[in-house]
């Protein structure tokens, strides 16, 4: 049975189960990593990417393939289309995955699920779902691809306005869709938005009390049309992007009663280790609380678990010791 344990199982191959991968299988540490669908995450749908640091400009598919290789080269293995439906504490101190008719056995964890784009689910979405043909979910990443073209967003939290702001400092004309006449942002976000969408030749339109329904276009973005909900009248309104900032949902739920998570079900960790409530089990990337969900933060999240994973490993009482400016991880 020794032979089947890992020294670390990985649960979500994306930027950040990856960038742990790499780190742990060039440390000579037995590997696995497990993934409902392949490699890759949310990043591999998109097309391109430049503010990774080192690319001015690659696709998500060939970064995610050369994380791949890279992590197999050093012997970490992999097993795709693995649903894993719960985890569980064993008395010897190591953690069971149970998927179905398969059982893995680590004697470390690291929960690299990622989390999903809430998405509209109109017309026309899914078709236009990369920065290229129009659609995205990320102003960080993409405002810049749209410079000086006419865009959508659609939103009212904080993310929505903060993103959409910035989104305006590339297009030419941004109109934020929200459904409601009030937006659920702080009101320190609101007052930064009204006060530039009051200011002269402002750039920034709010179409209030209303919703998208179908996003349109030929082989890229070309419109949307837009329904008010108290009227019900629909007219179309001419765009080259929409922007999409409806929220994110965590890939969590097989993780309800083994680790503490918040109302959204995002993990709660230490920021310090990224260790959970149960000992052994790291967290890293978009599923945790406090997460930056940037491509290059969740590479920095897998590689900082990797790390702590391996200070684990060495000395397990570390698991014990509280977050300090005394304790150094590491210093071995």
């Amino acid at each position: 049975m020794a032979e089947n344990i890992y020294d670390n199982i990985i649960i979500g191959a994306g930027p950040a189960g990856l960038a742990a991968a790499i780190y742990n299988a060039r440390d000579r540490m037995k590997t696995l990593l497990l993934d409902r669908f392949y490699p890759g995450g949310q990043i591999i749908n998109t097309d391109r990417i430049e503010n990774y640091p080192g690319f001015e400009n690659i696709s998500g598919a060939d970064l995610i393939e050369r994380m791949q290789k890279q992590a197999a080269n050093f012997g970490a293995e992999f097993k795709n289309g693995i649903e894993v439906t719960s985890l569980e504490k064993l008395q010897d101190g190591n953690i069971k995955i149970n998927c179905g008719k398969e059982e893995f056995v680590a004697r470390s964890i690291i929960l690299a699920c990622g989390s999903d784009y809430k998405k509209l689910g109109v017309p026309g979405e899914d078709k236009f779902r990369n920065a290229g043909a129009g659609v995205s979910y990320c102003g960080t990443c993409d405002a810049p691809f749209f410079k000086g073209k006419k865009v959508v967003a659609v939103g009212g939290g904080n993310t929505a306005i903060e993103e959409a702001i910035h989104v305006a400092n590339f297009a030419s004309e941004l109109t934020l869709v929200h459904r409601r006449q009030e937006f659920r942002a702080t009101t320190i976000l609101i007052e930064e938005l009204m006060n530039k969408v009051k200011a002269p030749n402002s750039n920034i339109k709010l179409r209030l009390d209303s919703v998208i329904i179908a996003i349109n276009g030929d082989k890229k973005v070309e419109s949307v049309m837009v329904r008010n909900v108290q009227t019900n009248i629909e007219e179309p309104l001419a765009c080259e992007g929409v922007f999409i900032f409806v929220g994110t949902m965590p890939n969590t739920s097989f993780l309800k009663g083994f680790v503490d998570l918040s109302e959204l079900g995002f993990i709660r960790c230490n920021d310090g280790f990224l260790r959970t409530k149960v000992q052994g089990v790291f967290v890293a990337g978009d599923c945790r609380i406090g997460a930056a969900m940037q491509l290059a933060t969740a590479v920095g999240d897998g590689v900082n678990a990797a790390m702590m994973t391996k200070q684990y490993l060495r000395d397990p009482n570390w698991w014990t010791k509280p977050v300090s400016d005394k304790i150094m991880p590491c210093e071995w």
